[in-house]
């Protein structure tokens, strides 16, 4: 055996281990960050387009939770079954490249944590009300649809309805706690992509079907649930966004960021470069 054979041999067991491990913790962090240096570069009319999207398509997880429980018998399993209809819009949203807000409060913080400027401070925040904006006029537009259009048959509209009054009616205080697990799991969703791979679709449906399974609130989600409610009137303006809006809005931005996103940064600070990336 020669010497260069030796070597490319030396190189492809290398390549083999690097494979098998997988990504290092710092490697992640590093891939969520240009993540979010990129969306944060992005023009405004692309975020809220994007966003606007993102919005209609989370009804998916609205409509496919309604139709199991409208044709599911009536058992006790079907809880568990009928919250795999919860995972659709998140499966069109994550999968489609579309600008879902909660998955914004990990991918943009860790450019911040990075640089640490006003700057880059103000860029995300830019971000973030752009997209929770448009996602909120994504909800409101695909709920004017079910309401005011025969756009969904009638049976199933009943259990979108059930499904809107159990979201929102947990009140302000509840919501607000059961959002933090449901920001903490988007996040982790988020942080576990760049390894998935071929197992993507797998990772997306079973932690969102978590969400629902636990009963957690999300906040483009719950935004469909809400704008139903408030476009048939079941609902004011006021308590809709007093009594839900922002306590899961707070809620999944602590879980997200506050939580998930330090603790993060906290596993591979000392290993990054002392001036950042």
């Amino acid at each position: 055996m020669n010497k260069t054979t030796a070597i490319d041999e030396e190189q492809q067991e290398e390549a083999s281990v690097q494979e098998a491990t997988g990504l290092a913790p710092k490697l992640i962090y590093e891939v969520i960050r240009r993540e979010g240096e990129e969306e944060m570069a992005r023009p405004n009319r692309s975020l809220v387009w994007s966003g606007i999207a993102a919005g209609v398509m989370i009804s998916l997880s609205v409509l496919g939770e309604a139709i199991f429980r409208t044709y599911l018998p009536d058992t006790p399993s079907r809880f568990l079954i009928e919250n795999l209809g919860y995972s659709l819009g998140f499966l069109a949203v994550i999968m489609g490249r579309m600008q879902l807000f909660t998955e914004n409060t990990i991918t943009t913080v860790l450019p911040v944590m990075v640089e640490r400027s006003w700057g880059i401070f103000a860029s995300m925040l830019r971000l973030w009300t752009i997209v929770m904006s448009a996602n909120v006029v994504g909800a409101f537009a695909v709920a004017a649809l079910f309401v005011f259009t025969p756009a969904i048959v009638p049976d199933v509209m009943v259990s979108v309805v059930e499904l809107s009054h159990h979201a929102t009616g947990m009140g302000a205080y509840a919501s607000f706690w059961r959002a933090i697990p449901a920001g903490v799991i988007v996040a982790l969703i988020v942080w576990m992509l760049p390894q998935a791979e071929s197992a993507k679709f797998f990772l997306i449906l079973t932690f969102t079907w978590l969400i629902a399974a636990g009963d957690f609130t999300h906040i483009v989600a719950g935004s469909v649930e809400m704008a139903v409610l408030v476009w048939m009137g079941d609902i004011t303006a006021v308590t809709a966004v007093g009594g839900f809006f922002l306590p899961v809005l707070a809620g999944n931005i602590i879980g997200g960021t506050a939580i998930f996103a330090l603790m993060a940064w906290g596993q591979v600070r000392d290993e990054l470069p002392a001036s950042g990336y």
